[in-house]
Protein backbone atom coordinates (compact mmCIF):
# COMPACT_ATOMS: atom_id res chain seq x y z
CA UNK A 1 0.00 0.00 0.00
CA UNK A 2 3.12 2.70 0.71
CA UNK A 3 4.52 1.92 -2.69
CA UNK A 4 0.94 1.82 -4.26
CA UNK A 5 0.52 5.53 -2.54
CA UNK A 6 3.52 6.81 -3.23
CA UNK A 7 3.03 6.22 -6.97
CA UNK A 8 -0.21 8.07 -6.99
CA UNK A 9 1.47 11.15 -5.20
CA UNK A 10 4.07 10.98 -8.32
CA UNK A 11 1.52 10.83 -10.57
CA UNK A 12 1.80 12.98 -13.52
CA UNK A 13 -0.85 11.66 -15.84
CA UNK A 14 -2.87 14.75 -16.66
CA UNK A 15 -0.14 17.66 -15.64
CA UNK A 16 -1.01 19.45 -19.26
CA UNK A 17 -4.45 19.62 -18.09
CA UNK A 18 -3.90 20.66 -14.38
CA UNK A 19 -3.93 24.69 -14.17
CA UNK A 20 -2.61 24.71 -10.51
CA UNK A 21 -0.39 21.18 -11.72
CA UNK A 22 -0.75 17.65 -10.47
CA UNK A 23 -0.92 17.53 -6.39
CA UNK A 24 -2.67 13.74 -6.11
CA UNK A 25 -4.65 13.77 -2.49
CA UNK A 26 -5.71 10.17 -1.81
CA UNK A 27 -5.56 8.23 1.55
CA UNK A 28 -5.95 4.27 2.01
CA UNK A 29 -4.70 1.56 4.21
CA UNK A 30 -4.63 -2.10 4.20
CA UNK A 31 -7.50 -1.96 7.11
CA UNK A 32 -9.42 0.71 5.96
CA UNK A 33 -12.91 -0.32 6.45
CA UNK A 34 -14.98 2.28 4.44
CA UNK A 35 -13.85 3.95 1.05
CA UNK A 36 -15.47 7.50 0.17
CA UNK A 37 -15.53 8.28 -3.10
CA UNK A 38 -16.23 12.27 -4.04
CA UNK A 39 -15.24 13.99 -7.20
CA UNK A 40 -11.75 15.85 -7.05
CA UNK A 41 -9.91 18.25 -4.61
CA UNK A 42 -11.21 22.05 -4.30
CA UNK A 43 -8.50 24.57 -4.55
CA UNK A 44 -8.25 24.59 -0.58
CA UNK A 45 -7.41 20.70 -0.58
CA UNK A 46 -4.89 21.28 -3.49
CA UNK A 47 -2.73 23.56 -1.10
CA UNK A 48 -2.92 22.03 2.34
CA UNK A 49 -2.96 18.36 0.60
CA UNK A 50 -5.80 16.99 3.02
CA UNK A 51 -9.00 15.73 1.73
CA UNK A 52 -12.24 17.18 2.45
CA UNK A 53 -9.88 20.01 4.62
CA UNK A 54 -12.93 22.80 3.52
CA UNK A 55 -16.26 23.59 4.17
CA UNK A 56 -17.60 20.81 2.24
CA UNK A 57 -15.40 18.24 4.83
CA UNK A 58 -17.12 19.74 7.52
CA UNK A 59 -20.52 19.08 6.10
CA UNK A 60 -19.30 15.70 5.33
CA UNK A 61 -18.25 15.10 9.00
CA UNK A 62 -21.44 15.79 10.17
CA UNK A 63 -23.50 13.69 7.67
CA UNK A 64 -21.28 10.66 8.89
CA UNK A 65 -21.41 11.43 12.64
CA UNK A 66 -17.59 11.34 13.33
CA UNK A 67 -15.08 13.75 14.29
CA UNK A 68 -11.62 15.01 12.26
CA UNK A 69 -9.70 12.17 14.17
CA UNK A 70 -12.17 9.72 12.93
CA UNK A 71 -12.45 10.53 9.85
CA UNK A 72 -8.90 10.70 9.08
CA UNK A 73 -8.11 7.62 10.77
CA UNK A 74 -7.10 6.00 7.43
CA UNK A 75 -7.98 2.57 9.21
CA UNK A 76 -11.36 3.88 9.65
CA UNK A 77 -11.88 5.97 6.23
CA UNK A 78 -9.97 5.51 3.10
CA UNK A 79 -10.43 8.55 0.64
CA UNK A 80 -10.39 7.88 -2.79
CA UNK A 81 -11.72 10.68 -5.23
CA UNK A 82 -12.72 10.24 -8.85
CA UNK A 83 -10.29 12.87 -9.94
CA UNK A 84 -7.02 12.55 -7.55
CA UNK A 85 -5.58 16.68 -8.57
CA UNK A 86 -7.96 19.97 -8.71
CA UNK A 87 -9.07 20.37 -11.92
CA UNK A 88 -9.58 23.68 -12.59
CA UNK A 89 -12.29 26.62 -12.53
CA UNK A 90 -15.08 25.93 -14.86
CA UNK A 91 -18.51 27.80 -15.86
CA UNK A 92 -20.75 27.30 -12.29
CA UNK A 93 -17.65 25.65 -10.05
CA UNK A 94 -15.02 23.60 -10.55
CA UNK A 95 -14.43 21.72 -13.78
CA UNK A 96 -15.57 17.65 -13.64
CA UNK A 97 -12.80 15.62 -12.32
CA UNK A 98 -10.19 13.95 -14.69
CA UNK A 99 -11.34 10.93 -16.12
CA UNK A 100 -7.63 9.34 -16.36
CA UNK A 101 -7.61 8.76 -12.01
CA UNK A 102 -10.27 6.19 -11.19
CA UNK A 103 -9.66 3.44 -14.18
CA UNK A 104 -5.48 3.94 -13.41
CA UNK A 105 -5.59 3.83 -9.41
CA UNK A 106 -8.67 3.07 -7.70
CA UNK A 107 -9.00 -1.31 -8.55
CA UNK A 108 -5.27 -1.42 -7.58
CA UNK A 109 -6.14 0.65 -4.19
CA UNK A 110 -9.29 -2.01 -3.65
CA UNK A 111 -7.15 -4.75 -4.30
CA UNK A 112 -4.88 -3.27 -1.25
CA UNK A 113 -8.22 -3.18 1.21
CA UNK A 114 -9.55 -6.36 2.41
CA UNK A 115 -11.41 -4.99 4.55
CA UNK A 116 -13.51 -2.58 3.26
CA UNK A 117 -17.33 -3.10 4.08
CA UNK A 118 -18.78 0.18 2.89
CA UNK A 119 -18.04 2.27 -0.21
CA UNK A 120 -19.62 5.71 0.09
CA UNK A 121 -20.52 7.63 -3.48
CA UNK A 122 -20.51 11.27 -3.74
CA UNK A 123 -21.73 13.03 -6.41
CA UNK A 124 -22.72 11.76 -9.90
CA UNK A 125 -19.39 11.10 -10.76
CA UNK A 126 -19.07 8.62 -8.70
CA UNK A 127 -22.32 6.91 -8.47
CA UNK A 128 -22.03 6.77 -12.60
CA UNK A 129 -18.62 5.34 -12.87
CA UNK A 130 -19.81 2.90 -9.69
CA UNK A 131 -23.22 2.08 -10.27
CA UNK A 132 -23.15 2.43 -14.52
CA UNK A 133 -26.42 1.68 -15.31
CA UNK A 134 -28.16 1.22 -11.90
CA UNK A 135 -27.88 5.08 -10.92
CA UNK A 136 -31.39 6.52 -11.90
CA UNK A 137 -31.74 8.97 -14.56
CA UNK A 138 -30.74 12.01 -11.69
CA UNK A 139 -28.76 12.49 -8.55
CA UNK A 140 -31.88 13.15 -6.79
CA UNK A 141 -33.20 10.08 -8.02
CA UNK A 142 -30.51 7.66 -7.38
CA UNK A 143 -29.66 9.21 -3.59
CA UNK A 144 -33.67 8.68 -3.03
CA UNK A 145 -32.99 5.60 -4.22
CA UNK A 146 -30.32 4.93 -1.61
CA UNK A 147 -31.26 1.69 -0.33
CA UNK A 148 -31.11 0.04 -3.85
CA UNK A 149 -27.67 -0.11 -3.84
CA UNK A 150 -26.88 -1.13 0.28
CA UNK A 151 -25.23 -2.91 1.42
CA UNK A 152 -22.50 -2.10 -0.65
CA UNK A 153 -22.87 1.56 -1.54
CA UNK A 154 -24.23 4.40 0.03
CA UNK A 155 -25.08 7.40 -2.27
CA UNK A 156 -24.72 11.12 -1.57
CA UNK A 157 -25.22 14.45 -2.52
CA UNK A 158 -22.07 16.33 -2.66
CA UNK A 159 -21.94 18.32 0.83
CA UNK A 160 -20.52 21.60 -1.35
CA UNK A 161 -22.22 25.15 0.56
CA UNK A 162 -23.27 25.38 -2.90
CA UNK A 163 -25.99 22.34 -2.52
CA UNK A 164 -27.71 24.09 0.09
CA UNK A 165 -31.08 24.35 -2.22
CA UNK A 166 -30.66 20.85 -3.14
CA UNK A 167 -30.73 20.02 0.65
CA UNK A 168 -34.22 22.54 1.12
CA UNK A 169 -35.77 21.29 -1.54
CA UNK A 170 -35.15 17.98 -0.61
CA UNK A 171 -36.19 17.41 3.37
CA UNK A 172 -36.64 13.71 3.33
CA UNK A 173 -32.63 13.59 2.74
CA UNK A 174 -32.06 15.07 6.35
CA UNK A 175 -34.85 13.05 7.32
CA UNK A 176 -34.83 9.57 6.36
CA UNK A 177 -31.00 9.16 4.57
CA UNK A 178 -29.01 10.76 7.07
CA UNK A 179 -30.05 8.61 9.92
CA UNK A 180 -29.54 5.42 8.10
CA UNK A 181 -25.83 6.96 6.86
CA UNK A 182 -24.42 7.76 11.04
CA UNK A 183 -26.14 4.07 11.76
CA UNK A 184 -24.39 2.31 9.40
CA UNK A 185 -21.13 4.35 9.88
CA UNK A 186 -21.13 3.67 13.68
CA UNK A 187 -21.98 0.31 12.70
CA UNK A 188 -18.57 -0.49 10.57
CA UNK A 189 -16.11 1.47 12.56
Amino acid sequence: MEALLHNIRQCQICKQYLPLGPRPVATAHPESKIVIIGQAPGTKVHASGIPWDDASGKQLRKWLNVSEEEFYDETKFAIVPMGFCYPGKGKSGDLPPRPECAPQWHQPLFNEMNHVELVILIGMYAQKYYLKERAKRTLTETVANYKTYLPDHFVLPHPSPRNRFWLTKNPWFDKEVLPELKKMVQNVI
